[in-house]
């Protein structure tokens, strides 16, 4: 699968001392970046105007900066093949992130991009499953692969395992989204997957090299999971489990909420009945998921095949619109030239592009290409 070439706009090092200062969270990120734009405007900005927005100790670390060998572990990382850093501000930013609260203001990722524009179920559960839930997740995430799905999950033991092997098997990307720095592969058994998963799917983290493994982080690593994914299917779950709180975000989102039943005796069939209970779909084969998500799968672009000239001046089409409209021709096009062609900024294109798309003018597609449909 080819990669998508990742664009970060301002300057990389700039989002990653950003991020790096101590008590700079995401939400934080996003009130800065809303307030100031871009990460040079907010270390350009005076100490008042950043009081107004955060504590007088972050004001003072943004002031004084991030000195380069803090940063400079990361972007040795970052050079590395196969290693990227998303931003909101890059066109590949997944766009179902947006849509959630206190979306991760930046995502490490390691392996192929291609897989964020792809249709995401997220297939949760136990760590501690049974034998007949791992080939349950595994087999159902085999099947929904080959319906052209991308199983979402965090990489965990049990279930988590099951879902990922499961795509792989089919031969599908899967995008593994885990609550450690991408320099530390949790659970150390999983190392072998990691690696699976890196050379065919996606493995991605909104925490900085060198988190370790916290209990706090997993429910922030959860609303991603949920967030990326159309629906989410749970798959053997105590009343205590922290799949509970994936589904919960994900019914919070918006998102569809799956649960297989199982025996009444069973503690791990306790949190998905209680799901059920809650309105969640019962679940006993994928057609019952696929027949659900179906309306709102990502319709298949029809491409118009005719010569297509350049549009004319409409009174709502903006002068940029049109440029980017006129370069695109036929042919799927890359950003990076299409970039040249227009002689826009990373950031106006990207802004384009995306107006471009809501208005069914133009269809992203995989390795960084856009589509013209009109």
């Amino acid at each position: 699968m080819p990669e998508a070439t990742v664009h970060i706009e301002p300057d990389v090092a700039q989002w990653v001392a950003l991020s790096l200062i101590d008590g700079v969270g995401s939400a934080t990120l996003c009130q800065l970046l809303s307030q100031f734009g871009t990460p040079a405007n907010v270390f350009a900005a005076s100490r008042s105007q950043l009081r107004h927005i955060v504590s007088d100790n972050i004001t003072a670390a943004i002031c004084a900066g991030v000195d380069e060998a803090t940063i400079a572990p990361t972007l040795e990382w970052l050079s590395q093949p196969g290693n990227h850093l998303i931003t909101l501000a890059d066109s590949i930013y997944p766009k179902a992130l947006l849509e959630i609260a206190n979306p991760p203001a930046l995502l490490y990722a390691k392996g192929q991009l291609d897989c964020l524009s792809m249709p995401c179920l997220a297939v949760v559960g136990s760590r501690n499953a049974t034998p007949q839930g791992e080939k349950n997740a595994e087999d159902f995430a085999e099947n929904l692969s080959r319906h052209g799905l991308c199983i979402v999950s965090g990489m965990a033991l049990g279930i988590d395992g099951a879902a990922h092997r499961g795509a792989l098997k089919a031969n599908a990307p899967t995008i593994a989204v885990v609550g450690t720095g991408l320099d530390i592969v949790y659970p150390a058994k999983h190392r072998d997957l990691a690696h699976r998963i890196v050379n065919r799917g996606l493995i991605i983290s909104e925490f900085p090299l060198g988190t370790p493994s916290k209990a706090q982080n997993f429910p922030r690593r959860n609303r991603i999971i949920s967030g990326l994914s159309i629906g989410c299917l749970v798959i053997e779950a105590n009343l205590d489990s922290g799949s509970l709180i994936t589904a919960r975000q994900a019914a919070e989102q918006g998102r569809e909420v799956f649960a297989i039943p199982g025996s009444i005796h069973s503690p791990v069939a306790k949190g998905c009945h209680q799901l059920i209970k809650q309105g969640a779909k019962l679940v006993e084969s994928t057609e019952d998921i696929l027949s659900e998500i179906q309306p709102i799968l990502p319709l298949q672009p029809h491409f118009n095949t005719s010569p297509i000239g350049p549009l004319p001046e409409r009174a709502n089409a903006s002068p940029e619109a049109n440029t980017v409209l006129d370069s695109m021709g036929v042919d799927p096009i890359h950003f990076d030239v299409l970039l040249t062609a227009t002689g826009l900024t990373v950031s106006a294109l990207s802004t384009m592009l995306t107006l471009l798309e809501l208005d069914g003018k133009i269809s992203p597609l995989h390795g960084g290409k856009f589509q013209r449909l009109v």
